[in-house]
């Protein structure tokens, strides 16, 4: 039982997406058929991402402009009799298990910690959730690429557990969750252990992120930028992909891992965002609740809070890492962003290429979050003729994306790769180049033949 090539190619995937996922779809298949329940499986595509623009902006408050992509994790499960939750990854036979229970011990620095994490929150908010479930996965997303990899495999866990405990009817999950940004929302702080409404926080995976990653992967649209708002999830906007272009993907082969020192390094621009915030709040007596809210709440209070950061005479981050910081959110989130969309509504490609520029230009200068890996090919990428070219994720290490002409992207993947193994050999040796159109969001795989 696998889902149909023109079932997947329905749901907005291309002729070799929609091929390469029901391959993995059938590994999943067979990863579950010792299982001898009689309880038909069910399927569920969750896609990466690509941050076209807003780096991290989105735990501030601020904007980003998402879409989904092709590549990510095909997940099939199926209920069980007991409590026991068995997670295996079809590709590789690894297993992992744990009884349905609010008590589990995630295993931290190992691919186990997402699932465990996502079952354990599972269990404190929902308690009557009662039924194990079998999960297989497989994917074709590269791990810590700065792709989404985490938060696709924790939605992809949750969606199998939720639809064996059929959670969206339970009065908590209706009354805190009313739609997919909602769930966008929640899911986001399974992963960062905050609460969500009533549904009380727990241990996350150790990241301080937003929802920017869980909402392009629930709620982005085939075809389409999405340009969305956080702290609340909102959309602003849906801007049409470029007609006749794709992004061309560059995972630069240095792991941008949220774990061990490096996690400490991405929880770094987090904690200097909320740092800012706190100093304004105590400066200005007011309560702003976001970063974003707080630079717009009046025309000059951008140039307020850069006072109040220079008085406060931070120790821990240093006033100049401080404005830095904040410059680069308020230029993302309140320029380039808005500025970006009106560009490619226009058809203005040449605009939205020097805005992009500006981007990574800030990414690098002032957010500090880039290597010399990611910011040569998004040089290059230019040089070789991009419309536009961004790092883009967490950062420190991760991925690049390219935007190119769909007749030129071959080619241009080809030069691409040769340039990036000429200035960085080693790396290289693990960079994996590919092609995404602007994909379709996390879905249920309705037909399995």
């Amino acid at each position: 039982m696998v889902p149909r090539v023109s079932t997947l190619r329905a749901s907005g995937l291309g002729a070799r997406g929609a091929s390469a996922k029901a391959s993995l779809f059938m590994q999943g298949i067979h990863a579950l058929s010792a299982d001898t329940s009689p309880a038909p499986p069910v399927a569920f595509f969750v896609p990466g991402r690509i941050e076209v623009l807003g780096k991290h902006t989105d735990y501030g408050g601020g904007r980003s402009l998402l879409c989904a992509v092709e590549q990510g994790f095909c997940v099939v499960g199926r209920p069980r009799p007991d409590r026991r939750v068995r997670v295996r990854n079809s590709s590789t036979g690894e297993v992992a298990e744990w009884d349905l229970g609010p008590d589990i011990q995630p295993r931290r620095s190992h691919w186990s910690n997402y699932p465990a994490t996502v079952v354990r929150r599972v269990a404190r908010n929902f308690p009557d959730a009662s039924k194990g479930v079998e999960i297989a996965f497989a994917s074709d997303l590269p791990g810590a690429s700065g792709m989404s990899s985490s938060s696709a495999f924790m939605i992809g866990v949750f969606l199998a557990v939720a639809e064996a405990n059929d959670l969206s009817a339970s009065p908590a999950y209706l009354a805190a969750i009313s739609n997919a940004e909602a769930l966008a929302g929640y899911l986001a702080t399974v992963e960062n252990g905050r609460s969500y409404g009533a549904l009380e926080g727990d241990r996350g995976v150790g990241t301080f992120g937003g929802s920017e990653d869980h909402t392009a992967i629930l709620c982005c649209r085939a075809a389409t930028l999405s340009q969305y708002r956080f702290a609340p999830v909102s959309l602003e906007r849906d801007v049409p992909m470029p007609p006749g272009h794709v992004f061309v993907v560059a995972f630069s082969g240095v792991l941008a891992e949220k774990t061990g020192a490096a996690l400490d390094t991405y929880n770094l621009a987090s904690r200097s965002a909320a740092r800012v915030l706190e100093i304004w709040l105590q400066a200005s007596g007011r309560a702003d609740p976001t970063l974003e809210a707080a630079a717009t709440a009046e025309p000059g209070a951008p140039d307020e809070i850069r006072r109040a950061i220079a008085a406060a005479h931070d120790t821990e981050f240093g006033a100049d890492r401080l404005t830095k910081r904040f410059d680069q959110f308020v230029l993302e989130s309140g320029s380039i962003i808005p500025a970006a969309g009106d560009a490619l509504i226009a058809g203005d490609l040449v605009r939205f290429g020097n805005l992009v520029d500006r981007s990574q230009d800030a990414a690098e200068r002032w957010l500090g979050n880039q290597v010399p890996e990611t910011i040569d090919l998004a040089r290059s990428a230019r040089d070789l003729g991009a419309v536009a070219a961004s790092a883009f994720g967490a950062g420190f290490g991760g991925s690049v994306w390219a935007l190119v002409p769909e007749g030129d992207s071959e080619q241009f993947s080809s030069e691409w790769a040769r340039a990036y193994r000429q200035r960085h050999p080693e790396a290289a040796e693990r960079s994996v180049f590919f092609q995404t159109a602007a994909g379709p969001a996390a879905m249920r795989i309705e037909h399995l033949e």
